[in-house]
């Protein structure tokens, strides 16, 4: 079951709406495919069968798509439907927003970085900005 966190952000349809905690459980699930991708890379590289080459290419390619959804929910989601601007004048507003953006990307950052390498401190990365990002999120907005 699900629930719902209603928040005063847009949505690109007004539909009121908001699946935020089922967000974050898939970005989370994207995160855990995109760490085991990295290690069936490793543990493959090194087997010179066909059968092999071509399961390395799968999970290579599936670390891919699963840094790139979980980009877009960043994007999407979180940038373009949840994360609304603020007025600058309001220091205190202001700087929690401008907080959630550098969250936010560098939580694109390190996705992009999971496509770029093998890297497991990205993963790592990810899942430490992923929290830090749940808790100002859900403190701030709720």
């Amino acid at each position: 079951m699900f629930f719902y966190n209603i928040s005063s952000a847009h949505c690109e349809i007004p539909c009121g709406i908001y699946g935020d905690n089922a967000r974050f459980k898939l970005l989370r699930e994207h995160i855990h495919t995109m760490e085991k991708s990295i290690k069936m890379i490793k543990t493959l590289s090194n087997k010179k069968d066909p059968e092999s080459k071509n399961q390395l290419v799968r999970w290579v390619r599936n670390k891919e798509k699963h840094a790139k959804e979980f980009q877009q929910i960043i994007w999407q989601y979180f940038l373009t439907q949840r994360i609304k601007p603020v007025n600058s004048e309001d220091k205190k507003l202001y700087s929690k927003y401008l907080n959630k953006l550098e969250v936010l990307h560098k939580l694109s950052f390190y996705s992009m970085k999971v496509k770029q390498s093998l890297k497991e401190d990205n993963i790592n990365k990810l899942k430490k900005l992923l929290d830090r990002f749940e808790k100002m999120y859900m403190n701030h907005n709720h």
